[in-house]
């Protein structure tokens, strides 16, 4: 069983994939930033870099879903291979920090290379307004995430939105952490948690 947990950067995703998989005895699966070797280089000049960072990106997000795949195990991921394409690697392009011509061929490495692997069980999109996700970046204080505009913030909800929206790679499960603290809130872990079963299961 494969579950994967979609947002914007701070939307929950680290915090829910803990708890889910402590929950439904899962093996959790992290977004590898800490040795990400092009993360410094891209924030100190993002024209530049923005290419590099999206094909180590995508060619470790492409190695972390074969292994899933590969191994049959149970898992909640945190982010998705898809999430580089459609958000990050397209908005880049929209702000023209990523040239047509290396957008173009990004895009056809990815559309190459996800037509070897399936979808998750589940997805799970934590929706977010900007609010929220400034409040939670803040709280927890990486240095590198310090200078993030609320535009970009909002410009990344604006692209999750448009692709949530015409998603039909398989089930679907979108959660308001405008109004859901799963994190000191009991009671809003265990309503994720049935909503996850009937989405799976069909279990009412």
């Amino acid at each position: 069983m494969h579950i994967a947990i979609v947002g914007n950067i701070g939307a929950g995703k680290t915090t829910l994939t803990e708890l889910l998989a402590k929950h439904l005895g899962f093996e959790p699966q992290f977004e590898a930033v800490d040795h990400n070797p092009y993360l410094e280089d891209f924030y100190s000049d993002m024209k530049r870099w923005s290419f590099n960072l999206q094909i180590y990106f995508l060619n470790s997000r492409f190695q972390q879903i074969t292994d899933i795949q590969k191994e049959n195990r149970n898992i909640v991921q945190d982010r998705t291979i898809y999430e580089d394409a459609y958000i990050f690697a397209e908005n880049l392009h929209d702000m023209g920090l990523m040239t047509t011509r290396d957008y173009e061929n990004y895009r056809s490495i990815f559309d190459n290379i996800t037509g070897f692997i399936k979808a998750p069980d589940l997805l799970i999109y934590l929706r977010a307004s900007v609010p929220t996700l400034v409040n939670n970046i803040q709280r927890r204080g990486r240095e590198y995430e310090a200078g993030i505009r609320l535009d970009y913030l909002s410009k990344l909800n604006d692209k999750y939105t448009k692709w949530i929206d015409g998603y039909k790679e398989g089930k679907l499960l979108v959660l308001d952490k405008d109004k859901l603290d799963f994190a000191k809130n009991p009671e809003d872990l265990g309503f994720i948690i049935q909503s996850i079963e009937r989405e799976l299961h069909g279990l009412f």
